[in-house]
């Protein structure tokens, strides 16, 4: 009898075990997957962000079927556009000194207002960049072509349009460049280059624009016709005190039909050009100066 007690003592203890052995594994493997899942809903999370962060678009094609890239800083709903390269490899200094603001505003994000985002395309017209480099990577001044005569074939896209005569305003089949005659294409946004910041301007308005070219030196407000837009006159006047160049109404050399910051003009978007000093020279001081002030013109 003794021995049936003990035995039956013993036996309840195992069972009591299996219970609390059974429960503590349930609660166990519960919580490893809602710590699981969890964990998959942060990781969704973060990929999700991750891709909500785009650093770059491609905004079109070239004739020659090469990017046309726009690199973004920032997040806010004021959007500043810079563009170089229009004129490629005869004004490769003028990539160069977009690709230098690109530099500048990865290690110094924190000049760019909450309310703003910069937009810089380098290259608008990267089969005439390719002419007089050879690559459309980052090139520095060892790689541009010693030739003229390859640099002055570098202004035009590969359909022989000179970009900056192919926009809607004014617009002319044969423009002028200097004293020569070059195509503006057989309409306005024949090419590529151009419908494809047409287009990327058009969706999404950017607050204002400013295109590098060479070579002058100064600052050039835009206008259709004549008439330049009062915030034009601001910031044109903005950029030039801050970096030094002088300021200018208008590009008065020569006729310039379709060109792209009179377009920008005619459709009420403020615009200006900066012509660098020579072909060579970024000018970078002058123009983060420039910037700058721009950046703190629209800040909020």
């Amino acid at each position: 009898m003794k021995n049936l007690i003990i035995i039956l003592l013993v036996l309840s203890f195992i069972g009591f075990g299996i219970y609390l052995f059974t429960k503590t594994s349930s609660l166990n493997t519960k919580t490893v997957t809602n710590t699981t899942l969890s964990e998959d809903k942060e990781q969704t999370k973060v990929i999700e962000n991750i891709e909500q962060i785009k650093e770059s678009t491609v905004i079109g094609k070239s004739v020659l079927g090469r990017d046309i890239t726009a690199y973004h800083y920032g997040s806010g709903d004021t959007e500043l556009l810079f563009v170089g390269g229009i004129h490629g490899g005869y004004s490769w200094n003028t990539v160069l000194v977009a690709y230098e603001l690109s530099d500048y505003l990865k290690t110094n994000a924190d000049i760019i207002s909450k309310n703003i985002k910069v937009t810089i395309i380098p290259v608008l017209n990267p089969d005439g960049l390719n002419k007089v480099v050879g690559n459309l990577s980052r090139f520095t001044k060892t790689d541009v072509s010693s030739s003229q005569t390859v640099k002055i074939s570098g202004r035009f896209n590969a359909n022989n349009v000179d970009l900056s005569r192919n926009f809607d305003c004014n617009w002319k089949s044969a423009g002028v460049w200097q004293t020569k005659t070059v195509s503006g294409g057989s309409k306005a946004f024949s090419e590529p280059e151009s419908l494809a910041i047409r287009n990327y301007i058009e969706t999404q308005k950017p607050k204002a624009v400013v295109v590098w070219y060479s070579a002058a030196g100064g600052v050039y407000a835009s206008s259709c016709n004549g008439e330049v837009l009062p915030q034009t006159s601001i910031i044109t006047n903005i950029y030039a005190k801050a970096s030094g160049y002088p300021a200018y109404q208008s590009f008065d050399f020569y006729e310039t039909t379709g060109d792209i910051v009179n377009w920008l003009a005619k459709n009420n978007i403020p615009a200006f050009s900066i012509l660098l000093s020579t072909h060579e020279d970024t000018e970078w001081d002058k123009n983060r100066k420039g910037i700058e002030a721009l950046l703190q013109y629209y800040a909020k």
